[in-house]
């Protein structure tokens, strides 16, 4: 008997927003080296190997109905003609390929749509990255798993032993029974879909209360809460194609953290300080910097630490980048004010209800994202201009049937009227950004990425940790 599976309400609005200008599919880029002494032979073996394995769910998972996207309920029912090599595939660069290829090829597989008439999601191997190393390319639909899911997937994948070559792959790793006491999460039948659904609607009068008290007191100094309404319009806000624009960065996770220690503040805060700078000579450069502060959209997770992931179940808020702010250091102050008043807001809410409030929150956002669709000057101030996540990775080294998993970078989503979205994951000690745009609005954005590692520079420097 073929297993089904229904798809949350949030899992439905990534299924309702897929256009051919806005894909909603995430993906990542693992960098690999190889075992010692072995080379491009290892990888064919290895692509072999995940051919012939076994899978298990959500890998075999495909929509019940062809009919993409428009109706308000979607059902996820086992692909009975589910065909391995169509989703393993394997690759090369050029001869001599390197990083600015690789980015190349990324950028153009991550502007094609997953076929929804099969399980959407994608894995490529790709070979000739440099002398002793290759890259492993996946995406998948955002309605399927979140970025909390990916991780744990791909922690759980990979051994911290190196001599390990018997290590299951993650297609065929089956999630784990729920502990016994651990609530449900509105990701897996319909009766946690309604209890979900209940749940919010019967939070909604305190969190509206919340989201009232916030937008009456925007702008005394007891609050730096943002809400609707602050961001201003920016090249980053406009219609949007699908062609993407993707870039890399990597940073030592100690340099940021002795920057938080310094400053009283957060990973977070130093992570969202660093884009911010960024942006602000992005695009300076450009000519193009608003006299108003960015305003960055966070994703937030509202699942237990110990929890196995499953669809999604995050909320979200909005944050300023304070990129009207030239000091390195009073642009992280402020950064730290308004991302602690975000989170005050939230403060002692359950997930529903941090699912309902950022819900609220960002409803205006819909009216400028339709507007940028449709080609219509957006009126007035925005809602926000960018996205900025943080997904917490791997603490310890990991390997692939013996070879060493160097860095793994996040590809989101951008889209109408947010066409820059930055994620970063840790890992192994380190912080791997990966910022992905779309091409017509955003030329050079390697040139972002560099300016990210001055904008930590100018902050080392500035508080001493250098």
């Amino acid at each position: 008997m073929a297993r089904t599976r229904w798809a949350s309400p949030l899992d439905a609005i990534f299924l309702i927003g897929e256009t051919p200008e806005t894909l909603m599919h995430v993906g990542s880029l693992l960098h690999f080296s190889y075992p010692e002494g072995e080379d491009d032979g290892f990888l064919r073996d290895l692509v072999a190997d995940v051919r012939s394995s076994a899978v298990e769910l959500p890998w075999t998972l495909r929509l019940q109905t062809r009919r993409v996207m428009r109706q308000p309920v979607h059902r996820w029912v086992e692909d009975e003609r589910f065909d391995i090599d169509y989703h393993v595939r394997h690759s090369a660069l050029p001869a001599r390929g390197g990083e600015r290829e690789l980015g190349v090829l990324v950028s153009r597989l991550h502007s094609n749509q997953l076929d929804f008439r099969r399980p959407p999601w994608e894995m490529t191997f790709i070979e000739g990255v440099g002398p002793g190393r290759f890259a492993v390319y996946t995406k998948i639909h955002h309605s399927l798993v979140d970025g909390y899911t990916g991780a744990r997937i791909l922690q759980r994948g990979l051994s911290e032993d190196p001599a390990d070559r018997t290590h299951p792959h993650f297609l065929g790793l089956a999630r784990r029974p729920r502990p016994e006491g651990e609530s449900r999460e509105p990701v897996g039948d319909v009766a946690s879909i309604l209890r979900s659904v209940s749940a919010s609607v019967t939070s909604l009068p305190a969190v509206a209360r919340t989201l009232v008290e916030t937008q009456l007191r925007r702008g005394q100094t007891s609050t730096r809460a943002v809400t609707s309404y602050q961001a201003p319009m920016s090249i980053l806000n406009g219609p949007t194609g699908r062609s993407r624009r993707f870039a890399t960065q990597q940073y030592d996770l100690e340099r940021l953290r002795a920057v938080a220690r310094a400053r009283n503040a957060t990973l977070n805060d130093v992570l969202m300080a660093i884009c911010a700078g960024g942006l602000r000579r992005f695009l300076d450069g450009l000519e193009a910097l608003p006299d108003r502060p960015l305003v960055a959209f966070v994703p937030v997770n509202v699942r237990a630490p110990e929890s196995e992931g499953g669809g999604n179940y995050v909320g979200a808020t909005l944050v300023s980048l304070a990129t009207d702010i030239e000091d390195p250091l009073a642009r992280l102050a402020a950064i730290t004010s308004s991302s602690r008043a975000a989170k005050g807001r939230m403060r002692g809410m359950g997930g529903d209800a941090v699912i309902a409030y950022s819900a609220l929150l960002l409803a205006p956002a819909g009216l400028q994202v339709a507007r940028a669709m449709s080609g219509l000057p957006l009126p007035g101030p925005l809602t926000l201009n960018v996205c900025i996540s943080n997904v917490p990775g791997p603490t310890k080294p990991l390997y692939w049937r013996g070879a060493r998993l160097d860095a793994t970078y996040p590809v989101s989503i951008p889209g109408h009227s947010m066409a820059l979205n930055i994620t970063a994951q840790s890992y192994a000690g380190t912080l791997n950004l990966g910022f992905i745009g779309d091409r017509e609005a955003l030329p050079h954005l390697q040139r972002l990425a560099v300016h990210t590692g001055e904008a930590l520079a100018d902050l080392e420097r500035e508080a001493g940790t250098a």
